[in-house]
């Protein structure tokens, strides 16, 4: 290990990564453009791993295409919900708000099938954090591999809400043409497949409208 003066390098370079992942997760989800304050194996089942439609003929990449996106009617009920929340904090808008849920939604899938705690950590509540790290960490010991790999994202729209005083929970669908599978440590496939799949998630983020944390945190995460 290198060191400068004394002082090792290598714990320089370790601040230096831990810094930079901390901007680029603020830049993109600590905005207050809606998506604010902000699985695979959530607290029961990991997005991108759970069985869906294999889509045949689409094993090769396509051009990326923008999701359709739907925002509730505002005279709706769900619609309702979102205008109150947009009372407690303006800056809070559902078509920007999916615009982060995406981009969330994106980091997320890949840093759990990374192994990369550093990225999950602050995009995730307590006690959905626990059961990752546990879902990584048995994997790890098993010495298998995920591969999770979003071919893209045919929708995403919000799905139910609810306030709670000042605490908001949005629930957004996603609809995901993913890769997913898991490698044993000979590289075996033993759950999932090679092909493009279809998967429909439901995922649920929360955020405290009448705090500064812009932050918005999945809560839950479950395959529709």
């Amino acid at each position: 290990m290198g060191a400068t003066g004394g002082f090792p390098i290598d714990l320089v370079l370790f601040g230096m990564i831990a810094a930079f992942l901390v901007l680029r997760l603020r830049s993109i989800l600590g905005r207050r453009t809606g998506f604010e304050r902000p699985p695979m194996q959530p607290p029961q089942a990991a997005p991108g791993i759970a069985p869906g439609t294999v889509i045949e003929g689409r094993a090769e990449p396509v051009p990326a295409a923008a999701p359709a996106r739907a925002v509730p009617d505002p005279a709706s009920p769900l619609g309702q919900t979102l205008a109150r929340m947009s009372s407690i904090d303006r800056s809070f808008d559902p078509a920007h708000f999916l615009d982060g849920a995406e981009k969330a939604f994106r980091m997320i899938v890949t840093a759990f099938a990374h192994g990369d705690r550093v990225t999950l950590r602050p995009l995730l509540t307590d006690e959905t954090y626990r059961s990752f790290e546990q879902a990584i960490a048995a994997r790890e010991t098993a010495g298998q591999q995920q591969v999770s790999e979003i071919r893209g994202i045919e929708s995403a729209a919000i799905e139910d809400a609810g306030l709670r005083g000042t605490v908001a929970d949005v629930t957004v669908r996603f609809v995901s043409d993913q890769i997913s599978l898991t490698r044993d440590a000979q590289g075996h496939i033993v759950m999932g497949t090679d092909a493009v799949t279809e998967i429909t998630d439901l995922w649920t983020f929360e955020r405290d409208l009448g705090t500064p944390d812009p932050t918005w945190r999945l809560v839950g995460a479950r395959s529709a």
